[in-house]
């Protein structure tokens, strides 16, 4: 693809996620156009693209991995068909962004960052908040020692989740750990700047073998702990907290920041004083520019597109699938 020019995106798949985060994020980047839609269904595509204004419309997967104005796709369909679309979407000599988690296992991400290198093309996991200006600044201040070392990366998600969901099929990917907890995860690897160098987890598996709940330890260099939480039997919840010796930095609506205002954080630093209690610590509440984070996940993946491989914040997913499948061994093996 020529580069200097606008990236002409394709969609695979109508899915939820397509009409709430990608859509209005492409349409809303400086460096994407969103060129085509397609689904199994070709009334749906076509209602689609009528609806959201897009030029082309596909009845088949296929037709769309072909489209000749198509220079990227972006892959959001359930976890167990990442692979064969990767790959098509590769062979087609298309750039791809895919829904995390990247792939049923470590071993599945690795084929497919290797394949999609050998076909010279770009695959960027899609983690939307890595992109957020509010991410940024946080890891600027923690490098320059805003809470002194750091020492706890902690994270929280969850959500009940309703029976019959696809997401309670180990087939297809199933489980609280691949759907909400690689949020925590990815936000462990990230501040910690690291891989992890020991990990444990116990997990609560429902009757269909995926993990409702689960809880991780992650040790990573430096002295850096990361605790992760997810459950599918938990309201809703979604923050981070970054504790140094310091002070801490929490993060509420982390991986989802509000519609209606600004992002914020709140920096706790700790008094000065050798013997200073709670009460002489100073907290600010930290506010951020409002930007959608899926149109700077767009503009993160022209720059990757333009470098040549994903630039930081992105990566490809196989390190990620990586601890993630550490992780799920870890539980699995203490049931």
């Amino acid at each position: 693809m020529p580069t200097g020019r606008s990236i002409r995106w394709g969609i695979l798949g109508c899915a939820r996620i397509t009409r709430r985060g990608l859509i209005p994020g492409i349409r809303g980047s400086s460096s994407g156009t969103l060129q085509a839609l397609a689904s199994r269904d070709a009334a749906t595509a076509r209602a689609w693209a009528d609806e959201f204004h897009v030029p082309r419309a596909h009845g088949e997967y296929r037709a769309l991995i072909d489209d000749p104005e198509v220079d990227a796709i972006y892959i959001p369909l359930p976890n167990e068909l990442h692979r064969s679309w990767v790959v098509a979407a590769a062979d087609a000599g298309k750039h791809i962004l895919c829904e995390k988690p990247l792939a049923l296992d470590a071993r599945e991400a690795a084929a497919m960052v290797e394949h999609c290198h050998s076909r010279g093309v770009i695959l960027m996991e899609a983690f939307m908040w890595r992109h957020q200006p509010r991410t940024r600044e946080i890891r600027r201040m923690v490098r320059e020692g805003a809470i002194g070392d750091l020492r706890l990366i902690r994270s929280s998600f969850s959500f009940p989740i309703t029976p019959g969901d696809w997401r309670l099929d180990p087939a297809r990917g199933g489980g609280a750990l691949w759907d909400v907890g690689c949020y925590g995860v990815s936000t462990t690897r990230l501040f910690a700047g690291a891989e992890p160098t020991g990990v444990k987890a116990s997990a609560h598996f429902g009757p269909t073998g995926v993990d409702l709940t689960l809880t991780a330890l992650l040790e990573f260099p430096g002295d850096v702990i990361g605790v992760v939480d997810c459950s599918f039997e938990q309201p809703f919840r979604c923050l981070y907290e970054l504790v140094g010796t310091g002070g801490s930095i929490e993060v509420p609506d982390a991986y989802l920041p509000p519609a209606d205002g600004p992002p914020v954080a709140r920096l706790r630093s700790v008094g000065s004083a050798p013997d200073s209690g709670p009460d002489a610590d100073a907290v600010r509440t930290l506010t951020f520019e409002s930007v959608n984070q899926y149109s700077a996940m767009i503009d993160a993946f022209s720059r990757s597109v333009e470098a040549g491989s994903p630039v930081d914040p992105a990566e490809d997913g196989l390190a990620q699938m990586t601890t993630l499948d550490r992780l799920l061994q870890a539980a699995r093996s203490g049931r």
